[in-house]
């Protein structure tokens, strides 16, 4: 959950820095992008501002993505989460069986790139989130990469859109 939502273009713009480096570092994880897209202030609109997380997303070293992918959760359940496998199938409402095909999926992704898997999941079931997986292991490490910063990419832009709010801000009673 994000502490910073709806806080609207106008105020996140005049935000001092700090403040608007702690909100962005909630949508995109990564001290670098959310101080560069802090200095890059003012924004005219949420395009801007979009577009401007996706260039510095997409510029960044390899190792850098590592260290955004340490932040993400283990497909299916939640970071440190105990959860047993039928716990898990309550959240997305899935049997046992699927949930440990995701759960091995997950491990033979992670065995053949030595990253996670990622994907912005946005209602997605867990069997359509396992298909997915599925087809992408027959990817080359390259394309996987590609992939997984366009992933990220959508994951961050979702937390950006919740941190605004809509366009135009929200009408004050």
């Amino acid at each position: 959950m994000l502490l910073h939502q709806g806080i609207g273009l106008d105020v996140f713009n005049t935000l001092p820095e700090r403040k608007a480096v702690h909100a962005l570092y909630e949508c995109v994880n990564s001290y670098g992008l959310a101080r560069e897209l802090a200095r890059g202030r003012p924004y005219a609109d949420h395009e801007a501002l979009f577009r401007r997380a996706d260039a510095l997303l997409f510029a960044l070293s390899e190792p850098a993505v590592d260290q955004l992918l340490e932040t993400c959760p283990d497909v299916g359940r939640r970071p440190r989460s105990a959860r047993s496998a039928a716990e898990q199938c309550a959240v997305w409402d899935e049997d046992p069986t699927t949930m440990d095909a995701l759960s091995t999926a997950a491990r033979e992704y992670f065995d053949r790139y030595g990253f996670p898997f990622v994907m912005f999941v946005d209602g997605r079931c867990a069997t359509e989130v396992l298909k997915a997986l599925d087809s992408r292991l027959h990817h080359e490490v390259e394309m996987e990469r590609k992939i997984l910063r366009n992933e990220l990419a959508k994951i961050g832009r979702t937390r950006l859109e919740r941190m605004l709010g809509p366009e135009g801000g929200f009408h004050n009673w």
